[in-house]
């Protein structure tokens, strides 16, 4: 073995407020939410479509923006995207009651939440933002931060193009792996359990067309008991982090979907499967460590630095307030993430990682992002009153 050494020339191509890494719905809502603060902005997209696991990975349930007891906690642009993703008709899961005012919202009523179609949210969600002046790169990797004085001043990129750079002063990190933050230094912790194989794909038959959701999702292993937890794989699990791993991840996704294909085809000779997943279903991989931790303990606490809340899509009744500081890490003074990337346990995590909240934290990042080119020193009253004004209710006790 031996290192070839590169002495690589990068061409800064352009300058950008505000780069948004990463396009699934934690991206799409800070690109939205920066250009909207005329910010002029960049969202960098590694593959050719918006989304990420909501389209691409065909996760396609957009979970409650409720707390399951009647109350809507999600709102702003996690609402604004919701009856975006459903624009020209939901596929199942219409919730009538929250919607139109059909029946009633109790515990045992649907949750506002919906099943989507994933390729007509990434054409509707590509228009919103280029109809707010957002630029997108789809095909964009970053490959590199530049750091000086604590702060990300370029951020090195590789697509069709080849390699260049764009000086920027703000940085959203919406990758769903924490990349931009590993990059730049900023300290970040990985997913302690590992992902389980998923294998979610549509197929179309006598009986129409449905999502298979193959393998499910993981649950924290304290959460665990015989009987809700069936993997699809026994014996390996996947940090998402390398490679070879997230490639043998996809090839033993694929062939348990045909799996499941031949399985239904003996049911009904007419089935086929109609898309699959393009990007691997891997939900939980790397966060950062950001100024606070916010544990699944805390739920229905007050925060005074709250940037809006969400619910448990999981279980009826908590409510979370989300702090600024699991947004960002003082180490990169500039950097703040959303979506997965945010700063929670391991058990908050599975509760974290979905569409509201991606949206929630989405909005609030682009928001904070258009503001300052440090997070630490950032006037949170300000931010909280753009939100505010942006439609976003910060508080429990305000619902």
């Amino acid at each position: 073995m031996h290192i070839i050494e590169e002495h690589i020339k990068t061409e800064v191509v352009d300058t950008y407020d505000v780069i948004v890494c990463g396009g699934g719905f934690g991206g799409i809502s800070a690109a939205l939410a920066a250009a909207r603060e005329g910010k002029k902005t960049l969202l960098l997209e590694r593959l050719f479509m918006l989304g990420g696991l909501g389209t691409a990975g065909i996760v396609t349930i957009y979970l409650p923006l409720c707390d399951g007891l009647g109350r809507q906690v999600s709102f702003g642009i996690a609402e604004e995207l919701f009856k975006l993703s459903i624009i020209d008709g939901a596929e199942d899961r219409y919730p009538a009651n929250w919607l139109d005012g059909v029946g009633t919202r109790t515990e045992q009523d649907p949750r506002y939440e919906v099943q989507y179609n994933a390729q007509l949210f990434a054409i509707h969600a590509e228009r919103l933002l280029r109809e707010n002046g957002v630029d997108i790169l789809y095909g964009t990797t970053v490959v590199a931060a530049n750091v000086q004085d604590g702060k990300i001043c370029h951020l090195m990129t590789e697509n069709k193009t080849g390699r260049q750079a764009y000086a920027v002063s703000a940085v959203v990190d919406a990758t769903g792996d924490c990349d931009v933050a590993k990059l730049s230094g900023a300290p970040t912790a990985n997913f302690a359990q590992g992902n389980v194989l998923a294998a979610w794909y549509y197929g179309a038959g006598q009986s129409g067309y449905h999502l298979h959701m193959v393998g499910w999702a993981d649950i924290p292993d304290d959460e665990k008991t015989e009987e809700n937890h069936v993997p699809l794989l026994m014996n390996r699990r996947f940090a998402g982090l390398d490679a070879k791993e997230v490639s043998d991840f996809m090839q033993l996704s694929h062939q348990s979907t045909y799996n499941h294909f031949l399985g239904e085809r003996r049911k009904d000779a007419t089935v086929l499967p109609v898309t699959m997943a393009t990007t691997p279903q891997l939900r939980m991989t790397r966060r950062i460590q950001g100024e606070y931790t916010l544990a699944k303990e805390e739920m229905h606490q007050y925060f005074e630095d709250s940037i809006g809340m969400i619910g448990d899509w999981i279980k009826r009744g908590p409510v979370y307030e989300v702090p600024f500081r699991t947004l960002y890490s003082a180490c990169v003074k500039n950097l703040i993430t959303a979506g997965r990337c945010t700063s929670v346990t391991d058990s908050m995590w599975n509760v974290m990682r979905v569409i509201p909240c991606c949206a929630v934290t989405g909005q609030a990042a682009g928001t904070a992002a258009a503001m300052t080119d440090d997070f630490s020193t950032l006037n949170v009253a300000a931010l909280q009153q753009k939100l505010r004004a942006a439609g976003v209710v910060l508080h429990e006790k305000e619902l």
